[in-house]
């Protein structure tokens, strides 16, 4: 795999020049209304899906060789709320490639990740530019348009199967959860200076040919490889992690870059721990799912066999793959292998009751995660190849009942809260809301990443 990757930009095909030159069935075809596709149909020959570009402000993709299941993104020091294009993003993904021994972890840089569309005024203003320059000028200016991905390499025993990052101090910390069953801390100060600089990437390199880069802790006390992990937001340095097996252990950082892992697992599940999800609010308070249909709420500070607080049981009808815990609301979202997404009020927790349940994805739910900046919006993807965009805050409009609505009686049954359905990635495993771009989604699958921006958020 390359270091520097150039990332593939999705780009409008107006298809004009072919048209001129197709035969009548192809310029029939041309003039049926397009019409709006929702996952599930069939398509009929000669039918094919074309990409909305009206939709997205902004939608690249990247490839990097192995695919990587799991990432996360790194904060950086480049300003909140950022919105001025071109934008820049910061990103640890883990590789599952075929061999064991092949496998890295990658910290990447994107840059130059431009509007797909410009709207009328820019238009207008780089019109005005390309009066006054030339074609030399115009292919320069393309070229550094692209958008770009350098990535620094770090070998990784065994494939990556969840990686999460953090910021402790100054530097920022990478947990990675091998297939080997260890779980290994990183720093990645380096790897965040070769990104930024050619020479020191050249560097780099050298230092990693020649000796490798080794992690700064390793904790191998789980009985059997596992995915759950989540770094608190509350307390620093302190670390979940949850195996195959059942067991979920917290670790606490020392002074001098290490940690003390607590050996003793907290008491609970009966199956596989899939994910954690440590309380925005509350340090000491953690919640999980698992293949045993529960999910249940810790109290860490408690003796490991009485840390758990509350449960709910039977939460779904099969494993529960996801949760996620909502920023300012007391909200906990789950998505399992029955395609369900439910949405829970933990101050109504122990009716066992999801406030609201939606039905939409027909395969296994993977990913799902609440928008850091609106409490009422969240994303969730899966094995059907769509990521949904939801808003709990919109009802259903009792007047619309127009004869258009009742026309399409496939959009009319959507719920009102799914916003958008972004499609095009194979197998989504994992998707994050960018905390420090607004409405910017990253998304991996077994295709490759999406980077995007929808007009609906």
């Amino acid at each position: 795999m390359e270091n520097e990757l150039e990332m593939d930009i999705v780009e409008p095909d107006d298809g004009d020049e072919e048209m001129d030159n197709e035969g009548s069935e192809d310029e029939e075809a041309a003039k049926k209304p397009k019409e709006v596709y929702l996952p599930g149909k069939t398509l009929e020959e000669g039918e094919e899906l074309v990409c909305d570009e009206s939709a997205y402000v902004m939608l690249h993709q990247a490839s990097t060789g192995a695919p990587c299941l799991s990432f996360d993104i790194i904060p950086d020091e480049l300003g909140e709320s950022r919105e001025k294009y071109p934008l820049t993003a910061y990103m640890v993904a883990g590789t599952q490639a075929s061999r064991t021994h092949v496998n890295n972890l990658i910290v990447m840089k994107m840059n130059n990740l431009h509007k797909t569309q410009e709207d009328d005024e820019e238009e207008d203003e780089k019109e005005d530019e390309e009066l006054d320059d030339s074609e030399d000028e115009d292919l320069g200016n393309e070229v550094a348009k692209k958008p770009q991905m350098t990535c620094a390499l770090i070998k990784h025993q065994g494939c990556v199967n969840r990686v999460r990052a953090s910021k402790l101090g100054n530097s920022v910390f990478a947990a990675s959860w091998s297939e080997l069953g260890r779980v290994n801390i990183w720093d990645l100060t380096k790897q965040l200076q070769a990104v930024e600089d050619d020479q020191l990437l050249k560097q780099y390199e050298q230092e990693l040919s020649n000796a490798g880069i080794k992690p700064v802790f390793t904790f191998t006390g789980h009985q059997q490889e596992g995915f759950a992990m989540d770094w608190s937001p509350v307390a620093q340095g302190v670390l979940a992690t949850g195996d195959c097996k059942r067991d979920i252990h917290i670790w606490s950082p020392l002074e001098g870059g290490s940690w003390k892992v607590d050996q003793r697992p907290l008491v609970g599940h009966v199956e596989s721990v899939e994910d954690l999800q440590w309380s925005p609010n509350e340090k000491s308070v953690l919640a999980s799912c698992s293949v045993d249909k529960t999910i249940r709420i810790w109290d860490c500070r408690a003796a490991p066999q009485k840390a758990c607080m509350l449960t709910c049981e039977n939460a779904h009808e099969s494993d529960i793959n996801v949760i996620s815990w909502n920023r300012t609301e007391p909200f906990i979202a789950s998505g399992g292998d029955d395609g369900f997404l439910h949405i829970w009020d933990l101050r109504q927790f122990q009716t066992k009751k999801p406030i609201a349940t939606f039905k939409h994805h027909t395969d296994h739910i993977t990913t799902l995660e609440w928008n850091p900046k609106d409490a009422t919006v969240l994303a969730s993807g899966g094995d059907d190849d769509q990521i949904a965009l939801w808003d709990l805050a919109v009802e259903k409009d009792q007047d619309q009942g127009t004869e258009e609505s009742k026309n399409d009686d496939e959009i009319s049954k959507l719920p009102p809260q799914l916003l958008f359905i972004h499609q095009g990635q194979k197998e989504i495993k994992e998707l994050h809301w960018h905390p420090q771009l607004p409405g910017v989604i990253l998304s991996t699958a077994h295709s490759g990443f999406n980077i995007f921006r929808t007009i609906s958020v």
